[in-house]
Formats: structure tokens, sequence, C-alpha cells
């Protein structure tokens, strides 16, 4: 019954993409002194449970409650017996059911403490309330937790704007101040991508279409066979493409594409651009350092995947006299102002920047996105949608507008 009369008010942490705070949920009501002081104590010894353990609590709680109300029903049989024998009216009464009251007073015990630990459970779970800008510069406001994944979070608006359910829709962070963007992997959890935005962020979220999102996958032979000449490459068969991609994604062992060339370089603090010639390695990127060769003993470490996330620039050739606009970055997600920390480069031409984007994504997260797709399927001319894509239209409607990429009124 203490459990019972605890007050439960799960508190819901808002966030909007435009950095618009929220106010909390309203506080849980005043309890006594003497029975404040027991409730902060046992909610407090509930947080510390993991989930498995409030789950092993109820079923201990209800293992008791069943021993106890046998042993109530074995002592009262007892006790029956010892009495004398009562007539046969008596004994009809005494083969009739057990009153209601009594033998379901301990389920019903059971089931309160499990629906207050339940509770307890879903107000431990973080929740958002995040703002997704659309090609109107209107906005879908939509409640997330930190269960949910970028991909389920995409369902949710393809039945909200009633667009195609494409593979290629995606959830785009953008970052005014640096002048950058990124595509939020499908398998990530959206709540935990947010959490490192700051309080006075400008950043924002746009649900936008990127045909190159899954270019690995429909055109793979551009990286890992990107040495050979484009008009060879653009006639493989589709037999061809699906090998390939069984080949190095199928199996446990990570192949990344074995890319290698000269990018310029800006050098911290300085608007000077110098070209190296850096190499692709599953576990990062390395460079030649001078007077060195291309040997595996005489390459330098310039970054480790694990701890920087790719980034498209735009408009550096203006902001940093970059030598061309194909520029990408490389920082941690936590970085959200100009840092000496965010590595900048420059490609040549577009295709470059392609090359060398997406071969770092396969190095980052080529296995969590190709068993989200579905084992490869993508591999054919048609994509494969998401489990729940067949619930809704394929075509969209007349006054639907696709929206344009960040950064483009």
């Amino acid at each position: 019954n203490l459990v019972t009369n605890l007050a439960f008010s799960p508190s819901i942490s808002y966030r909007s993409v435009s950095l618009q705070s929220l106010t909390q949920a309203a506080d849980a009501p005043v309890a006594a002194p003497h029975e404040r002081n027991f409730s902060i104590g046992l909610n407090e010894c509930l947080n510390e449970l993991e989930d498995h353990d409030l789950d092993s609590l109820v079923a201990d709680l209800a293992y008791k409650f069943t021993l106890e109300s046998v042993h109530h029903e074995e002592i009262s049989s007892c006790t029956d017996g010892q009495t004398t024998t009562p007539p046969q009216d008596s004994k009809l009464a005494a083969d009739s059911p057990t009153p209601r009251g009594v033998s379901q007073e301990p389920q019903m015990k059971a089931d309160k403490i499990r629906l207050a630990l339940e509770k307890l459970k879903e107000a431990k779970v973080r929740k958002l309330v995040i703002k997704v800008m659309m090609s109107d510069r209107s906005s879908k406001i939509l409640m997330v937790d930190e269960r949910q994944t970028v991909r389920e979070v995409l369902d949710k608006l393809f039945e909200k704007t009633r667009c195609d359910g494409s593979i290629n829709w995606s959830l785009c962070e953008t970052n005014p101040e640096l002048q950058i963007e990124r595509v939020f992997e499908d398998h990530e959890c959206l709540v935990e991508l947010l959490s490192v935005w700051t309080r006075q962020s400008e950043n924002r979220i746009h649900f936008v279409s990127r045909p190159q999102k899954y270019v690995m996958f429909t055109e793979p032979q551009l990286f890992f066979m990107w040495r050979k000449k484009k008009a060879s490459l653009s006639g493989m068969k589709s037999q061809a493409r699906e090998l390939l991609i069984k080949e190095h994604f199928g199996g446990s062992t990570l192949i990344v594409p074995d890319l290698e060339g000269t990018l310029y370089l800006k050098e911290d603090g300085k608007k000077v651009w110098k070209p190296r010639y850096f190499l692709l390695r599953a576990s990062g990127i390395y460079y030649v350092p001078k007077g060195k060769t291309k040997s595996s003993t005489d390459l330098a470490c310039f970054v480790r995947f694990d701890r920087v996330t790719v980034y498209l620039s735009s408009n550096y050739k203006h902001k940093y006299k970059s030598p061309t606009d194909h520029c990408f970055i490389l920082k941690h997600p936590c970085i959200q102002k100009e840092s000496p920390h965010i590595k900048f480069l420059c490609c040549e031409d577009e295709h470059t920047l392609l090359l060398w984007v997406t071969s770092i994504r396969i190095a980052k997260v080529r296995v969590s996105v190709y068993m989200v797709i579905g084992h490869g399927q993508l591999g054919g001319s048609n994509p494969a949608p998401s489990s729940n894509m067949e619930d809704y239209p394929h075509e969209p409607p007349p006054d639907f507008i696709p929206p344009p990429p960040p950064g483009h009124v």
C-alpha cells in the first residue's frame, strides 16, 4: 500500500530544434514531512534499479503474495477441521469458492506494484519535443524518446506529410555558425544525437530527400573500383553489383575502399590550404609526411574515425578562402563552434568529394547501415522500404513540394 501511495509525476524533457526550451512537467503534490522522507528514500532506491532488476522485483513480490495466500488458506482449512462436523448444508457452503475479496487481495497488491514500477521505468526514459523544418518554412512538431531510431522518426514524418516512402528521405542536421550539414544515419538514436546540442545553438533539423544517401549500395563500383574508368563502371550489370555488395558488406571483416589521393588541408588557425597525400583505412585517415613514402611504416595518422563525424560544408571558398567549394570537415559531434580540433579538407571536384565522404561513412557505419536496410536489398533496382512503409502512399499528393537542401531559400 505504501508503494501505491507514491505520487508518480514523470517529467518530460522538452527541447526544440530551434533551441526553444520548454518548461518541465508540473511538480508532484507535496507530502507530509514524515511521508516525504519515506517517499524520497524509496524513490532513490527504485531509481538505482536497472530495468531487469525491476522485473525481478515484481516477480519476487508476486511470488511472495502467492505463498502468503496459500498459507492463509491452509491455516483456514486447519482451523475448520478442528471444529465440529457441520451439517450437510454447511458442507456445501464450505465447498463454495472463497470470498472474492480474500482470494484476489494479494494479486491486486502485486498488480498495483507492477503498475507503479512500470510508471517509474517509463519516467526514466528521456523524451524530447522536436521541430522539423519543411520546404515552405513550416515545421512539424514531434515527440520522440531515446528508444526511437531516426528511421522510426522518419516513418512518423511520412504519415504526417503523406509523401512517398522512399529510402532517400533523411533527417539532416544543419549548423549555421559552421556552415555545415550532415545526414543522420537511419540506425542512430535521434535523442542521443540531439543531446550534444548546446542551449544557445541555432542548429536545425530538416526533412530532405538525399538520392545519394545509399549510393554505396546502388552504385558500389564507384567506391570499390574507383581506379577504373567511369565509362566501364557505368555499364556494370546488376548481378555484378550484387556480388560486389555481398563481398564487401555481407562478410564479418570490415572492408573499406582503398581510397587515396591529394587533398587540400587547412592548417590550424590559418587560411592557408596546403596539398597533402591522404590514404583511407578502416581505422581512420592517414597521410604521407614530407620525404616519406606510401609504405605503411611511414604513414602518419591524421584522424581516427571513432572520434569524429564527417560533415559537408557550404560556401567555404568565401568564408575560408578554400581552393574550391567542394569541402568537408571532420569533428566530434559535441563541437558546435569553431575549434582547433576541427579538420578542414578540400577536394578538386564534386566526384572526389562524393568518394571521400561516402567512403568515410562506409568505414564508420557500414555494418549498422547494412543491417538496417535489409542485408543489401538496395543492390537491386528497387530500394527496400522500411518495415512500416507499406501502409503509406507511394505517390506524393499534387500539392506536396519536396523540401530543398538546407541553406537554400
